[in-house]
């Protein structure tokens, strides 16, 4: 029989089950509160009978990554984590600290089928989505292993989270409650290619995190030819939806732009994206590519990450240029696992 993950549970679903067990309600807190403290198994819940850590521990377990690699950069102390799944599948974690605090950017697929051409991640294509305990185990294993509290999270790992919208949301909600990780869902940012649909349910869940938009070029054709995702949603619909995500979370959008040399670093493009935003709020974020090799893309110059900058910002813009963060440890999201599933091949 396979056992219950409890980190796979939110809150709410834990005491409904729990309750179903013909427990009182207060158990559920207890047992919530011991997951998220980092308890390995249901034998460290001290405050509960033996009776019934017994009866969970033949319903239930406590599911938990394996460390495969660690990196750390010896320029800023930024750590990769290559992290090993039960069933022998991996994926990436990275934690950066910033003066603000520590940020940990997570997986929420194992591979991903979106097929953004400047992507490391999305070669291979999908092998599964993420389960919510994977999800967040990312963060509490990276916090314990590195002694850093962890106070801001980032979408922006391995895979696309709106393709594995149920698991995310739980994520998010498991992270964010006062029993759980207690990471206010103001230090979250969720990042997204253009899952149009999802953005509108996303809309809806009362849940103020940072909506950040892969969005690469302000021309459908040309977006067309680095993100397939395009031909699905085009740049009109997926407008609409953003403007229907500000509007409903009154929270600033970010717009992730990555600069490709010769492809979408001109002028034009920055005048264009001007015109696609116009006066809604958001904060556009240059991103000069790590280069794949299996891609032909390569990062703009700095001297025209500079001028497309500026141009932003002389049309009353807020812009700024990603610092770069771990680049003796290969922190392109994507790299390390495609690395070490080649030399296990």
């Amino acid at each position: 029989m396979n056992k219950l993950d409890l980190k796979d549970m939110t809150f709410e679903e834990l005491s409904g089950w729990v309750a179903s067990l013909g427990e009182k309600p207060f158990r559920a807190k207890q047992i919530f509160e011991w997951v998220y403290r980092g308890a390995k198994s249901v034998q460290e819940m001290t405050n509960l009978s033996k009776e019934l850590r017994e009866q969970l521990d033949s319903l239930c377990e406590i599911g938990h990554l394996e460390i495969e690699k660690k990196l750390v950069s010896k320029l800023d102390g930024t750590i990769k984590y290559l992290f090993r799944l039960r069933d022998g599948n991996l994926i990436e974690s990275v934690l950066m600290s910033y003066k603000h605090g520590n940020t940990i950017c997570v997986s929420s697929q194992v591979g991903c089928r979106m097929g953004c051409r400047f992507c490391a991640s999305t070669i291979g294509g999908l092998v599964r989505n993420l389960t919510p305990s994977e999800i967040i185990d990312q963060v509490m294993k990276a916090q314990e292993d590195s002694g850093r509290r962890i106070s801001n999270i980032v979408m922006m790992g391995i895979g696309e989270p709106l393709d594995n919208y149920n698991a995310v949301i739980k994520f998010l909600k498991n992270v964010n409650h006062k029993d759980g990780l207690k990471i206010g869902y103001r230090h979250i940012s969720l990042s997204t290619c253009g899952v149009v649909d999802r953005i509108y349910d996303l809309a809806k869940e009362n849940m103020p995190i940072t909506l950040s938009i892969s969005l690469h070029s302000p021309f459908d054709a040309q977006r067309r030819k680095i993100m397939p995702i395009d031909v699905r949603y085009p740049l009109p619909e997926l407008m609409r939806a953003l403007q229907a995500y500000l509007a409903a979370t009154g929270r600033r959008i970010s717009v992730e732009y990555a600069m490709i040399r010769g492809e979408n670093d001109t002028k034009a493009c920055a005048e264009e994206l001007a015109k696609l935003f116009g006066k809604m709020l958001v904060h556009i974020n240059l991103i000069p590519i790590n280069p794949v090799k299996e891609r032909d893309f390569k990062k703009s110059e700095s001297k025209q990450v500079r001028q497309f900058q500026e141009s932003l910002e002389n049309l009353g813009f807020s812009v700024t240029v990603r610092r770069e963060l771990g680049s003796d440890i290969n922190a392109a999201c994507g790299q390390l696992r495609k690395a070490v599933m080649e030399s296990k091949q």
